[in-house]
């Protein structure tokens, strides 16, 4: 049997609780105990800072925040109420310092005590820079800043928007920067550049912009996001992971112009050009109108210059092959030299003939003498005379005068046969003192007779002989 147990006043353990002498304390129930714990630890730690790294982030569906903020040597639970955590001006991240300021509290259905966090804030530069190389890492994982989505700048919008403040210098600065470059339309979508609410209304102005359809009239061609210099925080709206998203979703090629030369946010990462300056932006967005002029006008002259190029090709090779051609003169020598030749012998031929003829005139005088010339006529004059005598002689119309009558038919032909004659449709029988038609008897038989042969009739006296 084992012993019996004693407390620490040496009284004996029993099994029944019972009250001791002098004390007049009842038993605390332990959600008494949990509660008058909660009251003296939030009574003594109603506002507290703390500074750590959060592990365990967890946003439930209600929107509120749950978290542990530990160090090298202890981890203490904590909550972030939905108001608040809507407030918060970054995305807690497993990994992040940061300093969470609110009160101390505890949890009695778990009997833990834990820090309700009214507002939590990175500890420091380094823990936003952390913050800010953790989510570009994150996002360029996703191929939101690859060089291949980037868009080139159209030349010459005709509308730009530009998403910033409209109050300040950096609207007044691009303004009129494109006014002295390139007078263009602009229209301002007024948006928060810094602080609560900054980031989700830069957001929206560029996703605004994009939704417009094409052919809008407030639709721009190119987009600015702009924001003037400032610290890491002031330009923290320009980092958050709903700007970078509407960048990078943005139909509309995109500058972002967000601070100095040396500041550097996601937005830019996102966007299809970064420029270092708002001012720049609107040098990048346009071309300077009187250098646009000037090439225009360069462009004009290299045309004409092109187009009359052929022209003085042509009329150079033009005149090389005329160089190159014979002149006229050399093309005509030949024949003028010919011509000159003939000529010459045309004239020395003509003084040649008459050299000749006069020769052959010199010695042909001396045989036309008068005696020798009235020999020639008188020999000619005979043999004319004899010819004139024949011809009077066998002239058939001489004859008529002697008794003869000459026969000729309807042509006018003489006729000297009786078959002839008989031919014939009509007969002209010429007498001495005319002519005479007759005409055949048509079906008269003639009985032919025989004609005795005349007597040959001596000739008359006195008449010449015909062949004397």
């Amino acid at each position: 049997m084992p012993a019996p147990d004693f407390d620490a006043e040496g009284n004996r353990a029993g099994l029944v609780a019972k009250g001791r002498a002098g004390d007049n304390a009842e038993p605390l129930t332990v959600s008494e105990l949990s509660g008058l714990l909660k009251r003296t630890v939030e009574d003594r730690f109603g506002f507290v800072r703390l500074r750590g790294e959060l592990s365990g982030v967890k946003r439930a569906a209600s929107g509120h925040l749950y978290c542990c903020l530990k160090d090298d040597k202890a981890v203490i639970d904590g909550v972030m109420w939905r108001g608040s955590a809507e407030r918060l001006a970054f995305v807690p991240e497993d990994g992040l310092e940061v300093v969470a300021s609110g009160k101390l509290t505890t949890y009695p259905g778990r009997s833990k005590y834990q820090v309700v966090i009214d507002n939590l804030e990175l500890a420091g530069e380094g823990a936003l820079l952390a913050l800010l190389e953790k989510t570009r890492q994150r996002l360029a994982a996703e191929g939101l800043f690859a060089p291949e989505r980037k868009r080139p700048l159209p030349y010459l919008p005709a509308t730009i928007g530009v998403v910033t403040s409209p109050t300040g210098a950096v609207i007044r600065d691009i303004l009129h920067r494109l006014a002295d470059r390139f007078p263009s339309r602009v229209v301002v979508w007024p948006v928060l550049v810094q602080g609560q609410g900054a980031a989700d209304q830069v957001a929206a102005a560029v996703r605004g912009f994009s939704a417009l359809p094409a052919g809008h009239a407030l639709r721009p061609d190119l987009l600015i996001v702009a924001r003037g210099g400032g610290s890491i925080e002031d330009l923290w709206s320009f980092n958050e992971e709903v700007v970078v998203r509407a960048i990078a979703a943005s139909t509309i090629p995109t500058i972002s112009a967000v601070g100095h030369e040396t500041d550097t946010t996601l937005a830019d990462f996102a966007a299809d050009r970064r420029a270092p300056t708002p001012t720049a932006a609107a040098e990048m967005a346009v071309p300077v109108r009187r250098e646009l002029a000037a090439t225009l006008a360069d462009f004009a002259v290299r045309k004409q210059r092109c187009a009359l190029r052929p022209v003085e090709l042509g009329r150079e090779r033009l005149e090389a092959r005329v160089r190159r051609m014979p002149r006229i003169e050399a093309l005509l020598a030949p024949q003028a030299q010919t011509l000159d030749d003939l000529a010459g012998r045309l004239r020395q031929g003509l003084r040649d003939r008459a050299g000749a003829a006069r020769e052959a005139l010199q010695h042909d005088r001396a045989r036309l003498s008068p005696a020798l010339l009235r020999h020639r006529v008188e020999r000619a004059q005979d043999r004319l005379d004899a010819a004139k005598r024949l011809m009077d002689t066998i002239n058939p119309n001489n004859l008529l005068q002697k008794g003869y009558v000459r026969v000729t038919g309807a042509g006018g032909q003489t006729l000297v046969d009786a078959s002839a004659a008989k031919g014939e449709a009509a007969l002209t029988l010429h007498f001495r003192d005319g002519p005479l038609e007759v005409a055949p008897l048509a079906g008269a038989q003639h009985k032919p007779r025989r004609v005795p042969p005349a007597r040959r009739a001596e000739p008359p006296a006195g008449q010449d002989d015909l062949f004397g």
